[in-house]
């Protein structure tokens, strides 16, 4: 090699990386393709929902609410956002939860990050072909919700699942889907705001 040769090949060596860096760097306010796709399976959920929900709890005791769900995407479809309410016969709300659904592309796993009665957590979040299921810790347990959504409505089970005995149900809601909305991307602010 040459001496004009070495700062040549140092030149191209630092282009090349330096595209690569920026490539890899480009801003992607919409997520990579990979998760609008992933997150695109669970659209079905899109909309607003209502309907009766049961908690079975200590003793037997059932606790019947009105369960409504909102769902929507946001960054460009590439997470999902989920609110449930749950009101009791008077009209107050006895239950709000927050959830944002997202895919990881390298690892190939979606996660739920949930906020929920003081709570939060990231749980595995799987998609199947009618609905999805996710599960929680509960010390040596396991709570599992499975979600089956078809035709305009969503079925929901939550299941007590302790190790060396059969899933114990002890939660149930039954939605319609009750319209479209643009929660939560609507109404976003708008740059020119002063």
């Amino acid at each position: 090699m040459n001496r004009r040769t070495v700062p040549v090949s140092a030149a191209l060596l630092l282009l090349t990386c330096g595209s690569a860096f920026a490539q890899a760097r480009a801003p992607q306010p919409a997520g990579a393709p990979e998760q609008r796709a992933a997150i695109g399976e669970l659209d079905m959920l899109d909309g607003r929902w209502v309907g009766p929900a049961v908690s079975t709890g200590p003793g037997g005791v059932k606790t019947e609410i009105t369960q409504t769900e909102r769902v929507g995407s946001m960054l460009g479809g590439s997470v999902k956002v989920i609110e449930g309410r749950g009101y009791d016969a008077a009209g107050a709300t006895v239950f709000n939860a927050l959830a944002v659904v997202s895919y990881d592309a390298a690892s190939g796993a979606y996660t739920m990050r949930s906020y929920a009665n003081g709570h939060k957590g990231d749980y595995p979040f799987a998609v199947r072909p009618d609905g999805f299921s996710w599960e929680m810790p509960a010390g040596p347990n396991t709570i599992r919700y499975t979600a089956t959504v078809k035709d305009g409505t969503w079925r929901e089970v939550g299941e007590f699942i302790a190790p060396g005995q059969p899933p114990r149900p002890f939660f149930e809601m039954n939605l319609k889907r009750v319209g479209d909305g643009d929660w939560p991307a609507g109404g976003a602010v708008d740059p020119k705001a002063r």
